[in-house]
């Protein structure tokens, strides 16, 4: 017990050195960039097109707008902080064991803050124009819904394993700027490719940190907000079990194969 103690005590130490409250400004500034440019795209394709909803060209533009932001928001932290700019991929990386809990503890709080402050100053800035509210499309149970954004986020945060977080994972401590460029990009593609196929149907948010900025400023009912959170750790952990299991399971196979052929 008093070891454990100890440990957790020695995590918190160094979740506040300055390495750590660097890679904390990061993840708050470029989750601001990311919420602030894809909800700002919303607004300006809803100004531009009325009936944005059901127009396909609005529809890739706004998803290009926003994986273009996450890319760039993913190349500006990544060197500092790993790149998250999405709770859920911290949340994914902690299950992994590549963050520890203290750690994933003050990205969420920074992606949050980040994230809410984005959409306040896109209300004060766009002189009160509504900021875009999401819900399940009426030809959509609450059950089908959950299971496709449990599905676009599994995608999301299993391309971040596949691509490598910068930062934490072996196999990408040694990335070069081109490297960098290529993971962010693929962080950029996934979301591109998630955000066009349910934005009308599940609303597509993909990113808790901005559920929970449209919920606090009251354009996205608290259960609907619950019912992202919910489904988008969801399939954030099942895509780190998953990633666990191709990366680690032929290991407990073969283990498995020796023991019953011995």
């Amino acid at each position: 017990m008093a070891s454990m103690a100890s440990t957790t005590k020695t995590h918190f130490k160094n979740c506040l050195t300055s390495s750590a409250l660097r890679s904390y400004l990061a993840e708050f500034i470029s989750t601001f960039f990311y919420v602030f440019s894809a909800v700002g795209s919303i607004i300006s394709s809803r100004k531009l097109t009325p009936d944005a909803e059901s127009d396909p060209t609005t529809l890739v533009a706004t998803a290009a707008a926003q994986a273009f932001a996450y890319s760039v928001s993913v190349y500006m932290a990544a060197e500092a902080s790993g790149g998250h700019v999405n709770p859920a991929v911290t949340f994914g990386l902690a299950v992994g064991g590549h963050v520890t809990i203290p750690t994933a503890i003050f990205y969420w709080a920074v992606q949050l803050v980040g994230a809410t402050l984005a959409c306040l100053l896109l209300r004060v800035a766009t002189t009160g124009q509504a900021i875009p509210t999401t819900a399940i499309a009426p030809e959509m149970t609450g059950f089908g819904g959950a299971v496709l954004e449990g599905v676009v986020t599994f995608v999301l945060v299993y391309t971040v394993y596949a691509a490598g977080d910068a930062r934490k994972l072996t196999s990408y401590d040694l990335l070069d700027e081109t490297g960098l460029v290529v993971v962010a990009l693929a962080h950029g593609f996934a979301l591109f490719v998630t955000v066009y196929m349910a934005v009308n149907i599940s609303g597509g948010h993909v990113n808790p940190a901005v559920t929970f900025a449209m919920v606090i400023g009251g354009h996205v009912s608290v259960p609907t907000g619950i019912f992202y959170w919910l489904a988008q750790l969801l399939g954030s952990t099942m895509s780190c079990l998953v990633w666990m299991l191709m990366t680690s399971g032929h290991v407990l196979l073969n283990h498995f194969i020796q023991f019953y052929t011995m």
